[in-house]
């Protein structure tokens, strides 16, 4: 290896199942073995697979979707050694690139159904759907979605360390706690799953503790930051993360070519298999110095700009969808900013489900405009108007036109 070239500490087979590469885990446990070192200021690569694990494919139809096994789900590639690492410290991440693999330069964005997890409109859109994406440099297109083209924010959707025995022991009492107590019939949290449990190179009883006890990766939690899904950290970002257990067991995954804020479908971004490049700096007693109870990051410079003005903004307030007042519901809000997006998009020919794709992964900006007016939080949805090739603004007159369709379940 060159002086100057930066080193691989992680390479993935994508033509492998993620189960059988070691340098892959799916849960989060302080005894899942570490998968090599990096030292304290080292730049490295690492190759990180899709969050499925490779079980979505790039053709015309959702049953993958729609059949998918989330047991096995959210491969993360780690844990990583990091020289000098102890807990109380914060270890710096700073990224610096993140890219698609050279041979599979396409990403997907999925409409989940309630039994597999839903997403923020499941009630309202209960089928399975897919778009596919195909990367042109920083720009994307989709057949699923025509007349749309943007750059992308690339990004990981996780970077965490692995908690202490401590944490992940609060992480399930408080999450087992709102499962038993919960009155909404939904799947409201996802306690410990043995089945399909992929614990790195761990094998034997350690790969069953892990099993038994890991945390499942689907949420961020704030003790270590983990699936936060942030599109900000993007290259130029960096991220300040917790150190819980000695060596910090750094973990990275999920590789997003683009998402919108509040990712509203699950499986909402454009997920990809994919390079990061990162620099990893520990900060010594970080966490006390800095009052650190959660993780903070500092955008990059890197971002899809669009003038001012070109934003098409829409209102959403704490009134549901059959006129229930909410008091201060600010997901309620941003459920019916959603809404009215689609709804005006449907003018040009799109329907429901491809705007709910587009909304999911395109740079939409959502923002709480206000929380403190009773009994109404406000929220908006800014829409940059110049990802379509044709004029979707207000004063436009709206032609409907055939808009193909996004892939759909066959069964």
């Amino acid at each position: 290896m060159g002086m100057n070239e930066i080193r691989t500490a992680l390479k993935v087979d994508l033509k492998k199942p993620a189960a059988d590469q070691p340098g892959l885990h799916n849960r989060w446990h302080p005894d899942v073995p570490f998968n090599g070192t990096i030292k304290n200021g080292e730049v490295v690569k690492i190759e990180c697979v899709d969050w499925t694990g490779g079980q979505i494919g790039n053709n015309d139809s959702a049953d993958d979707i729609k059949n998918i096994d989330l047991t096995k789900i959210h491969y993360l590639s780690g844990p990583f050694e990091v020289e000098t690492a102890e807990p109380g410290d914060v270890l710096v991440v700073e990224i610096q690139d993140v890219q698609p693999f050279q041979d599979q330069p396409w990403g997907f964005t999925g409409v989940f159904t309630k039994e597999n997890g839903g997403g923020f409109l499941d009630d309202i859109y209960p089928d399975a759907a897919k778009a596919i994406w195909d990367f042109e440099g920083i720009f994307c297109s989709s057949r699923h979605i025509p007349h749309v083209r943007f750059p992308g924010l690339i990004h990981p959707g996780i970077l965490g360390c692995a908690p202490s025995a401590e944490v992940l022991a609060e992480w399930n009492r408080r999450e087992s706690e709102l499962i038993s107590t919960t009155t909404l019939e939904r799947i409201v949290a996802q306690p410990p799953e043995p089945q399909n449990v992929h614990a790195g190179s761990a094998t034997g009883d350690v790969k069953a503790k892990v099993g038994k006890e890991g945390a499942r990766t689907i949420p961020g939690r704030p003790e270590h930051g983990g699936n936060c899904d942030i599109k900000g950290l993007s290259r130029g970002s960096n991220t300040f993360l917790p150190i819980l257990v000695k060596g910090a067991k750094f973990s990275v995954g999920d590789l997003h070519f683009s998402q919108g804020d509040g990712e509203i479908s699950f499986c909402g971004a454009i997920e990809m298999a994919g390079v990061i490049t990162l620099k990893l700096t520990v900060m010594k007693n970080g966490m006390a110095n800095l009052g650190m109870k959660s993780p903070i990051y500092l955008p990059g410079p890197v971002e899809p700009h669009y003038g001012p003005g070109r934003y098409l903004t829409f209102e959403g307030f704490s009134v549901d969808e059959h006129g229930k007042q909410h008091y201060m519901d600010a997901t309620v809000a941003y459920r019916q900013t959603t809404l009215r997006c689609i709804e005006y998009l449907r003018r040009f020919g799109y329907s429901d489900y491809q705007v709910y794709l587009m909304l999911s992964c395109a740079p939409i900006q959502g923002h709480i405009a206000g929380l403190v007016d009773i009994p109404n939080a406000c929220t908006t949805l800014g829409l940059p108007m110049d990802i379509f090739d044709f004029d979707i603004s207000p004063t436009a007159a709206a032609q409907k036109v055939d808009m193909g369709s996004c892939a759909f379940a066959t069964t």
